[in-house]
This record gives C-alpha cells, sequence and structure tokens, in this order.
C-alpha cells in the first residue's frame, strides 16, 4: 500500500512496495505510450492526410523537444508548489491533448496537439524520481527506482503491440481514443491516491533569479554534464531503433504492422532483465560495479549487432536479439547513473531531474528527427549508429571516474 499524507505533511516510507512502484512507473509511462504506441499507424496517418515521411516524421520530434523544453521547468515547478499538484495538472493538460490528436483534420493540427501532449508527459517522470528520492535512500532507493524501471518498462512493450491491433482493427485515431482512456484513469488513480512527498517548509520559491542562480548552479558542474550525458547517448543507443521502427521493421526485415512486438518484447524485455538485476545488485555491490557489468552486455551487444548486420541476410531471428542485449546493459546502468546524479543536489532534486530529462530527450529528438532518418535506410548503419552512441557513453563514464578520484584526492582542475 503508498504511503499517505496529509495536505502538505512530508511521507516517510519505511520501505519500498510494489503498489507505490506501479503507481509511480504508471505517471512515467504517458510519455513511452505517446512515442510508441502510434508508430504502426505511420503509413496510414501519412495516406490520410496526404504527407511525405518527413512531415509525418516531425510529428515525433516535435513532440521530443517539446517535452525536453519543458523538463526545464517540471522540477523547478515541483520544488516549488510540490509534487502533487504539477502530476494532477499535467495528466489534465494531457488528456485534452491526446482528445486533439484523437480528432485532429489535418498535420498541422497533429503537430499542434503532439507539442501540447509533449509540454505536458514529462510531469509523471520528473515527479516520480523525485518523490523516489524523498522518501527513500541508499540501498531502498536503488531498488524502489529498479522497481519503477520494471513496471514502466511494460509501457513500451505493450504500447506498439496495443496500437498495431487497434490501427488494423478500428483504424489509426482509435490509438489516440485509446491512450485518452489511459490517462483518465491514471488521473484518477493519482487524485486517490498520491500522496504529497514535499513539505512547505522545503520548497523553493518561483523567483527568476533564483531559478536562473538554481539552473546554472546545476548545469556548470562538470560531474553533472557528463552524467547527464552519459544516459542521454545510452538512450539514444536503442533509441535509433524505437524512432526508426517502421523502416527497420517494415522496410528492412519485412515485418507487417501486425508484427512490432518483434522490436519492442525483446527491447523491453531486456530494460524489465536489466532493471531487476540492478534491484537485485543493490546492498550487495557498488553502484560502480553494476555500472561496469552494464557496461558488459551493451558491449556485448553492440559486437553481435555489427557482426549480424554487415555479414547475415536480414532476419528478426538475429538482427534483434543484439539489441534485446543493449537495453539489459542501459537499464543495469540507468538507475545508479540517476542516483547518482540527483545526489549532486540533495536540495534541488526536482531541478536535477528535470534538467537530466532534458538533456536526454533533447539528445532523443536530434535522433527521431535527423539522424535516425539518415541511418534507417540499412542494417549496418544502424549498427554504426548503436556503436558510435554506446561508445561515447563509455568514454563519458571513464571520464567521470577519473574526475571522482580526483576529487577524492582533493585535486580540482
Amino acid at each position: 500500500m503508498a504511503p499517505s499524507a496529509g495536505p502538505g505533511a512530508g511521507v516517510t516510507a519505511k520501505r519500498p512496495t510494489w503498489g507505490f512502484a506501479v503507481l509511480l512507473a504508471s505517471l512515467s509511462m504517458m510519455g513511452p505510450f505517446a512515442v510508441d504506441m502510434y508508430l504502426p499507424a505511420f503509413h496510414d496517418i501519412a495516406s490520410e492526410f496526404g504527407i511525405g515521411a518527413i512531415a509525418l516524421q516531425q510529428t515525433l520530434s516535435i513532440y521530443l523537444f517539446a517535452f525536453a523544453f519543458m523538463l526545464l521547468w517540471h522540477g523547478a515547478l515541483t520544488d516549488a508548489w510540490g509534487r502533487r499538484p504539477i502530476v494532477i495538472g499535467g495528466l489534465a493538460i494531457f488528456g485534452l491533448a491526446t482528445l486533439g490528436c484523437a480528432i485532429a483534420g489535418n498535420v498541422e493540427s497533429l503537430w499542434l496537439f503532439r507539442a501540447l501532449q509533449g509540454i505536458s508527459a514529462g510531469t509523471g517522470m520528473v515527479v516520480g524520481r523525485a518523490i523516489i528520492r524523498d522518501l527513500y535512500h541508499g540501498a531502498d532507493a536503488q531498488r524502489m527506482m529498479s522497481r519503477v524501471t520494471l513496471v514502466f518498462g511494460l509501457a513500451p512493450a505493450l504500447a506498439p503491440i496495443i496500437g498495431g491491433v487497434l490501427l488494423n482493427l478500428l483504424g489509426w485515431r482509435s490509438i489516440f481514443w485509446f491512450m485518452l482512456a489511459w490517462v483518465l484513469i491514471v488521473l484518477v488513480y493519482c487524485v486517490v491516491r498520491l500522496p504529497e512527498t514535499l513539505p512547505p517548509a522545503q520548497r523553493h520559491v518561483m523567483h527568476p533569479r533564483v531559478l536562473w542562480r538554481n539552473y546554472k548552479n546545476v548545469l556548470l558542474r562538470t560531474e553533472f554534464l557528463l552524467l547527464s550525458m552519459l544516459a542521454a547517448l545510452n538512450f539514444c543507443a536503442f533509441f535509433i531503433y524505437i524512432a526508426a521502427a517502421p523502416a527497420f521493421l517494415v522496410g528492412l526485415l519485412n515485418v507487417s504492422t501486425w508484427g512490432f512486438a518483434w522490436l519492442f518484447i525483446p527491447m523491453i524485455t531486456g530494460i524489465m532483465l536489466g532493471a531487476a538485476l540492478s534491484g537485485r545488485m543493490a546492498g550487495k555491490h557498488s553502484p560502480q560495479q553494476t555500472i561496469r557489468l552494464g557496461y558488459a552486455f551493451m558491449a556485448t551487444g553492440v559486437v553481435l549487432n555489427l557482426f549480424v548486420s554487415f555479414l547475415l541476410p536480414p532476419d528478426v531471428r538475429w538482427n534483434v536479439p543484439p539489441i534485446f542485449i543493449l537495453c539489459v546493459g542501459t537499464s543495469l546502468v540507468a538507475p545508479s547513473v540517476m542516483l547518482m546524479l540527483l545526489d549532486l543536489f540533495p536540495t534541488m532534486r526536482g531541478m536535477a531531474a528535470s534538467l537530466q530529462g532534458f538533456v536526454q530527450f533533447a539528445a532523443g529528438g536530434f535522433v527521431a528527427g535527423s539522424i535516425a532518418p539518415l541511418l534507417a535506410h540499412s542494417l549496418p548503419a544502424l549498427a554504426l549508429g548503436m556503436a558510435g552512441f554506446t561508445m561515447a557513453s563509455f568514454v563519458l563514464w571513464l571520464v567521470y571516474q577519473r574526475r571522482a578520484r580526483d576529487l577524492l584526492k582533493g585535486w580540482t582542475p
């Protein structure tokens, strides 16, 4: 059972619970639902509106850029006004935007409502992470973060499968009607069950000068930049396959619109497995050991992906498993990196989570709008993209470790 509190009171959690993890994960699922569920419908939307692939791809990149931009503000808003009102307001706006997508009459209105979805979708993700750090510490925090990641992983796996079924049975608009029904359920759930975990005494004033000083303090911290870019590059390593999913599955591997599960189930199974392993290792192994194991999985996935993409004929039986292995590694790395990042700013966790999310999803928007379309023409190109992002992430981890050792010795460059 989730912890509860009266208005304005802080909450103390004795131990992580699966029920509360499901609640927090449900908040974070808005983002992947809005990205993944409509991917199978790309061809049908383009046909109805009479637009090309680039114009349609902008429905994804516009969403991601709006998502990333508002992540700069979600944390500051929740640090100033509390966790609960920001989540409930974000869900309500997301519901209105989803209704607009369902009834859009042209691609321009779809762009507009996708942007509105992006503006509101990040509230749950940012606030959920901040709530974990409000309530839990040490191994308990890692366990809860891993449980949320585990449950949250169901969304990207189920979303394209549900989207494909709805598309083939009821048409592409039914995807957004389904999404609207889901958001309303989560909204009611939060009104009834979500506690307020940030007491008024711990809130920050929403003053422009104070906000600018806080943003500057976070962004100028070298360790924050290293960890946030590391997480963003790991995300991009598999996100290129999500952004390019219609071309990767239908164009290159000859899978029908019913078959998006061929990519998303293994991918999300890998994320859930990595999260489960991270939770198991919490308290038994250091975060650094967990991250090293994660990079070992990622390196294995990259090498296998290069091998099958360059040397074997296209087939889902061997082109998808390397992505699964990489996702195990990224999910092993993510909880520990996120906790390290949040612990850099104990009194500004909401803002730190916001800025990390901005970096990650701005990178995702860039990948969706430019890199993925460039690489989607061939399997070797996509494999090289995955390898490049993973290698860059690993280099940043090495730089971060060296800097951490130097700081422990009392030397700051």
